[in-house]
């Protein structure tokens, strides 16, 4: 046996040891029963997390043609609450298209706030069932979905809270196409919500807001902003960590500081939210809504995110954030001219512009270009 490798018996103790920790039960449950736990406030799907509900009509009608033909079904995973409630964190799709099918889904609603029923679309086994909606089935088929039941697989609340975190993380069903900061969302619960409640409300920021304004409408929707505060965190306090892959970098930061239990690195709310909101003021004062983007031979803006730019920026004015000073006269124009020029730089465009740039050695390159030009107007500390 190699130096400090374990014996086969230990190795199977500290296997059995973990599978202590995980306390779980099945229950076959009706969908008749889901919803009326739905609607009593029994069974919660969070808000944030309902929102990517995301199947087409196409597919949520063929699921119900699946409940109705009694094809077998994957489990739905949920997680047992303090209070006893049961939150879902996987089989969002499913659960919702029942629901939407219903006509109980809090999240489809008429223009009077009244919800909508699924009228069924494509199905192609039973083509027959096309344009039904619930009411129109008849009865037998209506008692069938009712009585049709899934596999829920219930985690309890005694088990580790890092465990369940981790199950549900390698699990990665949480929603259709699901960005990697949606699923960060979505699971990062399970350790701590605290940490993701502060990124979702500093992407609020009105400055940050509007630094950020020339990103797409679809990489809103899929949280990449609530993604930017994190990466600005992430680097900004656990960049000797960063290897190589940035998505599992950031998911690893924001999961040692919500872990709590490590207590080596931590995330304090007062002195990192104010730093942050002097940043982006900076940089909404100066550039606008076009921090991020590129400059053109002309000196204009092209319209676009640059997170070349974002790193370069967010985190090369951080050695300098306590000696600038706003309010002073001249500051603006003198710190927006020097931010130009940098953009403008031959040197600043080769380190920021293609691909091959996600590497610690690029990163600290974009970031200390921005820190020595800066320290023309407030010296090297």
């Amino acid at each position: 046996m190699e130096k400090g490798q374990i014996s086969g018996i230990e190795l199977i103790e500290a296997v059995d040891e973990k599978v202590k920790d995980i306390r779980t039960r099945s229950l076959d449950i009706s969908f008749n029963e889901l919803l009326g736990m739905y609607e009593d406030g029994e069974l919660v799907v969070d808000p944030e997390y309902q929102r990517l509900f995301r199947w087409s009509e196409g597919k949520q009608s063929r699921f119900i043609e699946s409940l109705l033909l009694e094809l077998p079904l994957p489990p739905i995973f949920v997680i047992e609450l303090a209070d006893g409630k049961y939150e879902l964190l996987d089989g969002l799709q499913s659960i919702s298209s029942c629901l939407h099918f219903r006509g109980v889904l809090h999240e489809i609603k008429k223009e009077d706030g009244t919800h909508c029923e699924l009228k069924l679309s494509e199905c192609d086994i039973v083509e027959n069932l096309n344009n039904h909606t619930y009411q129109k089935l008849p009865t037998a088929l209506k008692l069938k979905l009712k009585r049709n039941f899934i596999r829920v697989e219930v985690i309890r609340k005694e088990s580790d809270p890092r465990l369940r975190y981790y199950m549900f993380k390698r699990l990665n069903t949480g929603g259709e196409g699901l960005s990697d900061q949606e699923m960060r969302n979505c699971t990062i619960r399970l350790l701590d919500d605290e940490f993701n409640k502060v990124l979702i409300k500093l992407s609020k920021n009105e400055d940050f807001k509007k630094c950020i304004s020339t990103l797409t409408e679809e990489k809103i929707k899929q949280k990449y902003d609530q993604e930017l505060v994190l990466r600005f965190f992430a680097f900004k306090n656990y960049r000797d960590n960063f290897t190589h892959d940035v998505g599992d970098f950031m998911t690893e930061y924001m999961e040692v500081v919500s872990d709590p239990n490590i207590d080596e690195i931590t995330f304090n709310d007062l002195e990192e939210i104010p730093v942050f909101t002097k940043t982006f003021k900076i940089l909404q004062n100066t550039l606008g809504n076009y921090a991020f983007s590129r400059v053109n031979e002309k000196e204009h803006f092209v319209s676009g995110f640059v997170v070349y730019h974002y790193e370069a920026f967010t985190l090369g004015i951080q050695k300098h954030l306590n000696m600038i000073d706003l309010s002073k006269e001249g500051i603006i124009e003198r710190l927006k001219k020097e931010f130009l020029l940098i953009k403008n730089d031959s040197e600043f465009r080769s380190i920021t512009t293609g691909g091959g740039k996600n590497t610690p050695g690029a990163l600290k390159k974009r970031i200390e270009f921005v820190e020595r030009r800066l320290e023309d107007i407030y010296g090297s500390r």
